[in-house]
This record gives C-alpha cells, structure tokens and sequence, in this order.
C-alpha cells in the first residue's frame, strides 16, 4: 500500500479510517487515525481501500461528511432488482455507477459501506457482491422482520418493568405473559430449595432461561430463582408471601374456560335428572352442621322415630353426580384437581364455585338432591339395618359446630333431634373402641389468613365435631358395606394393624400427648384398594369415604358407583379401570397433601416470626435426634408441633417457656431458645 491510501478496517463491528503511513517490519503498516493516533495494522486486517487518491488524516471527517448523504440503505433495493434477474456480481465501485452513476471516492465508499452492511440484498463474494435470490431477500425480510418486532417488544417490556419498579401503575400486555411467566417458574424453584432439593448454589443448581437471564441482566440482578422472586414481589405481581408450594405443583388454580362454560351451561340448563325415583325425605328435618367458613357444604343429618318405637338416623350427601357424568369435561377437571385444596388464605375448589357452592351444596331451605343414608343401630351401636337412596332433601338449618355444641350444652328442647343424633354417635364411638378403633387425640391448629392478617386456634375435638365425625364414619361403613355385599369395586380404604408399643413402655410415658404422639408414630399409612379391606384405626371391617363428593375425587367416584348400582345400570368403572383411576388421583391428592402441609408450615412460621416477643408454653413430646439435643415440642397455646435444639438435659413431657430466636419462612428455618422465667413485658398466647 502507499503512503497516504485512505484505508478502512474494523475494530468489532466498529468502522475506522486511516491513512497508510510507514512499513512496519516486514508486513505491517502503521495507520494513523483521524485524531492522529497511529494503529499497526496487517493488510488482512483492511477491509476497504481507496486508491487513485491520496488523503491526510486531518481530511478523514470532512470525507465522512461527503459519504454521509449517500447512506441510503433503501437504494439497494433498486439495484438488487435490476442486478438479480442477470444473476450477476457486483463490486462497489460498479455499485457506485448504478446507484449514483458516479464512481469519484466518495461513491465508491458509500457503495462499500452500504453492500458490506447489507443483510439482505447481496452477499459477500471475494471483492464483488453477489444478489441473492428473491426466495432468500423474502425470508431475510421475514427474518428481520420477527427480530425487530422481537426486540421493540423486549424494550417495550422492559420500559413497562422501569414503570413498575418506579411505583406507577402498568398495564401488563397479552405478550409479557411468556416473560412474567418465565420469571414465575423460574422463581418457584425456590420451593425445591426450601425442601432441601437443591444445592447451596442455585444459581449452579438452576441456570436460567434465555428470558430470564436477558431481563435480570438488563436489569442489573441477579439471575437466581430469589433475586426473579424478588423482582416479581418489586413489580406488584407477586406477593412476599407467595405460595411458591403450589405454583411449583402440577396443581391447577384456574379452571379452563371450556369447564366454566360447561358449568354454566348445566346452571342454565338442568340436565335431565337420571335418578326418576328420587326418595322424598323434605319432610325431615334436616340439620347441616359445619365451620362458619364453609361453602361446600355436602352433609346433612336427620333423626326420625319409626312407628314400631325404633330410631332411624339419616345422612345426607350432596350429589354433584346430579350434575356430571362419567368422563364429562367436569368430571375430567376434579379427577384432575383430585380433591379441594385447603390452604390458609383460602381454597382451590375441585368443582367450579358458581357449582360447587350453589347447586351441588346443601342449602338451607332449599329442594336438593342427594344420596341418604337411613341407618338403624343396635343397643350398643352397631349397624342392624340400613338403607341407601337418591333422594331429594330441605335442609331446614344451617348451624357451627359451636351453634351445636351450645344446643348439646343447653340441653334445647325444641330440637330433641340434636340430642338424639348425640346420643347415637355416642353409643357409635364407643362401639367402635370396642371393635378395636384406636384413638389418638392430638391438637391440631387451624391457620387463617385474611388481608395479610395471620390467626391460629387450636382445632379442639368438641361433642359437635365428634358427632359429625361419627355420622360420616358411619354412613362410610354403610356404603362400604353395601359395596361388598353387592359386589361393586369401590375405593375402600384400609389400615393395617399397628404395632402399638407394649403397654408397660406407654406407661412410662408421660400421659396425654407425649404418648399419643409415640403411639401416632406406630400408625401405619391408610391404603386404598378396590375390595374391602379392615381399617384398624377406625375398628371397621369396610369402610370407604364417601361424604364428600364435593371435596374429593374418591368420594365421588364411590357415589358413580353405588349410584348406578341403585338404579340398576352398568357400573360406569370396572374393577381394573377404578384400579387404574385410583392410582392417578392417590398421586394427586398425595401432592395435594404436601402442598397444603408445606402452605401451613409456611404461615405457622410467618406468624412466628410476627410474634419476635411472645414466650409461649411448650412440650417437649418426642426426640427426633437425640444424640445431637434435636427434639419435637408442641407449642400448647397455637397446637404447632415443631422442631428445637436443647443443649441441657430434658425429659419427655417436660413443660418449658420458649421464644422464638431465628425464624425465616421463605427458608424453612425455625430456632428457639429457653426462657427460664416469664418477663413482664412478653407476651403468649394467640391473636
């Protein structure tokens, strides 16, 4: 090259120009830049050169400036149009001719710079261009296309993320949803890290999407399941208390808009009821008894006397079969959902609301349809007599479980029906000890939470609780026994025999709850089988649940079942397609289950770390490690049963103060320590 040749070469993908100057060793040259500074450079290295003149590095701006009107990328369009159809190549001095029909400097560079930038029109071939076919500019053309309107729309995301993060109010569009949503799953992997499934990196343990990692980066955080949780919690889309537990499940919180539709049409448009010879029972007086909360409400109780002097007990069970059939988008959705889910803050019903609590629930003083269980009992409270019938019921009053147990208390004569219900689930609960039932009475806490506003009380086994379990143990035992009496696979459920600790290692155990909580660990796990099967803990031969088809898939398949035996139809489920069911919703509800234990561990501790203050009583019930101090303690006023490590000597059963120390539900982690005296100041018990 010469001294003074006007040289382009690149830097990345930045352009530079200089003028050649002086040899540098045996191949490479200096070239100094417009401000004077000199670049050693190799001729592989030049990407254009522009000879026949020579320049200055001072005239370098001044020579941009002329270049610049001739930038028109859209001009190569007209030349390729021409170009292609000879198929022939190009180089960008001939360019320059075509397009400005000059070929000074000036054009030749301007030709250059348009034909080495283009991505559409022509491709590189040597030192000449060549056209690329019409096929090929289409989908280049198409391809651009997607990726601008690819990347307006991450900018125009991540203006509406600024906004957010700024507190103004967004309106997020139909097409920040897949971003939102990555951000989602990938910030709910923080449940698998509280459960312990991951390692102490996450960010090692779970690397990030592309969109993930494209917005925490713009955003300048870090690209890690907490730093995406946090950042949904910035925006408003996520709260702190986020139940990560569920999102991570397979459970569905929303119903897809062809089930809703489905349910409303069955609401405007009652299908034919296939039940014709419904039992009519509206004039019982019937009696559903549940919290103040509830709105699925599928049980009902009767009590009548029978001519002959004997008493006839009635349980009633909502029949949303009245409603669905077998393998219908309703019944597909809740075996699907396997069972409603109860959490704290709220529930996810398996049946959609606008049916599950109005048509399908027993409603006070209104005409339902359901499935009556008329049982009589023996002296000692045995089943004599029973039968089973789709009927229509009016439930005349709806009542708490503490409506009942003021009633039971105040002895009110004008509903001598509570009593009598009483008095039978009486005889039942002692029938069933006598059978070998084992009874395991531990405190349970009942969790709310209501406009971020936590409140625990201690579930206590109340005359009315006791007298609606009874009735539904009851009415599970008789629709067990005529499964098997008639044959009809059925879920029926079972538990083997415990192997109980000897009585004399029980009485060396402090009574009450240190002990039942050593028998609870001795109970092995209820199992489901398709034919009948003992259960020991509730002392039945049979037993199947069936009263609550609202609440649970199995539930509504034992109704399915008896119901179309009833009616004399073909059972809707063979042996080995119940058997086949069955097993899908055991995993369901078994995630279920996790999903709502993990949601109230999370709340119990949210409430804990609230109460920083408060010294509650507690019980040392059981040691899970004993060689390292490790033991499970109740805390009496809240019915929590919870880990502690002791560093003193203690005894099982022992009553101690203790005050929360660390405590962080996000992770899971809980730590307490002693108070050995009761500051004035503290504060106990329960919101």
């Amino acid at each position: 090259m010469e001294k003074g040749t006007l040289v382009e070469w690149r830097v990345g993908s930045d352009r530079r120009l200089g003028v050649v100057d002086r040899p540098d060793g045996k191949s490479r040259w200096f070239v100094v830049d417009e401000r004077g500074q000199s670049h050693s450079i190799a001729p592989r290295q030049v990407t254009y050169a522009l000879t026949g003149e020579t320049y200055k590095p001072s005239q370098i701006p001044a020579f941009l400036a002329d270049v610049q009107p001739f930038l028109d990328p859209s001009s190569l369009e007209v030349a390729w149009e021409i170009l292609v159809e000879e198929g022939q190549n190009v180089t960008p001095a001939e360019m320059a001719v075509l397009l400005f029909s000059e070929s000074q400097p000036v054009h030749c560079y301007a030709s250059h710079y348009l034909l080495s930038d283009d991505k559409i029109y022509f491709k590189q071939k040597g030192e000449s261009y060549e056209p690329r076919s019409a096929a090929q500019v289409a989908e280049r053309k198409h391809q651009i296309e997607v990726e601008t309107l690819k990347l307006k729309g991450q900018q125009e995301f991540l203006s509406r993320v600024q906004a957010a993060l700024n507190g103004e109010s967004v309106e997020w569009q139909r097409y920040d949803r897949h971003r939102i949503e990555a951000l989602e799953k990938y910030a709910a992997l923080l449940a698998d890290i509280v459960r312990g499934n991951a390692n102490t990196d996450p960010g090692k343990a779970f690397p990030p999407p592309a969109p993930v990692l494209e917005t925490m980066n713009l955003l300048g955080r870090p690209a890690t399941p907490q730093g995406a949780f946090q950042l949904l919690v910035d925006l408003g889309i996520w709260s702190q208390n986020e139940n990560l537990f569920l999102r991570r499940s397979a459970i569905p919180v929303q119903f897809p808009s062809k089930v809703i539709e489905v349910a409303q049409q069955r609401l405007n448009s009652h299908p034919p009821d296939r039940d014709v010879e419904r039992l009519d029972l509206t004039g019982l007086k019937v009696y559903t008894i549940d919290d103040e909360s509830t709105t699925e409400i599928d049980d009902g109780l009767s009590w009548e006397k029978l001519e002959d002097g004997r008493e006839r007990l009635w349980v009633h069970i909502a029949d949303p079969t009245r409603w669905l059939l077998p393998e219908d988008e309703l019944d597909l959705e809740a075996r699907r959902r396997g069972s409603t889910v109860y959490l704290p803050t709220g529930i996810v019903p398996m049946f959609p609301e606008i049916l599950a609590t109005g048509p399908m629930s027993l409603i006070q003083g209104q005409v339902c349809c359901a499935l009556s269980f008329g049982i009589i009992l023996d002296a000692e409270g045995g089943v004599t007599e029973y039968t089973i019938h789709a009927s229509h019921i009016k439930p005349t009053y709806r009542l708490t479980y503490e409506d009942v147990d003021e009633m039971l208390q105040l002895d009110v004569q004008a509903e001598p029906e509570i009593r009598a219900i009483a008095k039978w689930a009486d005889k039942r609960k002692k029938w069933r000890y006598a059978q070998g039932a084992i009874s395991i009475n531990m405190p349970e806490a009942m969790i709310k939470v209501k406009d971020d506003d936590i409140s625990i009380s201690v579930l206590d086994d109340s005359p009315s609780r006791q007298l609606v379990a009874e009735m539904m143990i009851l009415a599970g035992e008789v629709a067990a026994k005529y499964g098997k009496e008639n044959n009809i696979p059925l879920p029926f459920r079972g538990q083997p025999q415990p192997e109980l600790p000897p009585e004399e290692e029980l009485i060396l155990l402090p009574a009450g709850f240190v002990r039942a909580c050593a028998m609870r660990r001795c109970m092995p796990k209820s199992e489901v089988s398709i034919s009948p099967v003992r259960h020991a803990g509730l002392g039945l031969d049979n037993y199947t649940q069936a009263t609550s088809p609202i609440r649970r898939y199995s539930d509504l398949l034992t109704h399915f079942q008896l119901k179309a035996h009833l009616r004399g139809e073909e059972l809707p489920f063979s042996a080995e397609q119940l058997k086949e069911v069955m097993m899908t919703v055991s995993t369901t509800t078994q995630e279920v289950t996790m999903v709502e234990r993990q949601t109230n561990r999370y709340w119990a501790l949210e409430y804990l770390r609230r109460q920083a203050d408060a010294v509650w009583p507690a019980i040392v019930l059981m040691w899970l490690r004993e060689d390292s101090g490790l033991a499970l303690i109740l805390l009496e006023d809240l019915g929590l049963q919870l880990p502690m490590f002791f560093r003193r000597p203690v005894s099982l059963g022992e009553q101690l103060l203790v005050k929360v120390s660390v405590c962080d539900p996000q992770k899971d982690v809980i730590q307490f320590q002693e108070i050995m005296y009761q500051p004035e100041t503290a504060q106990s018990g329960v919101n």
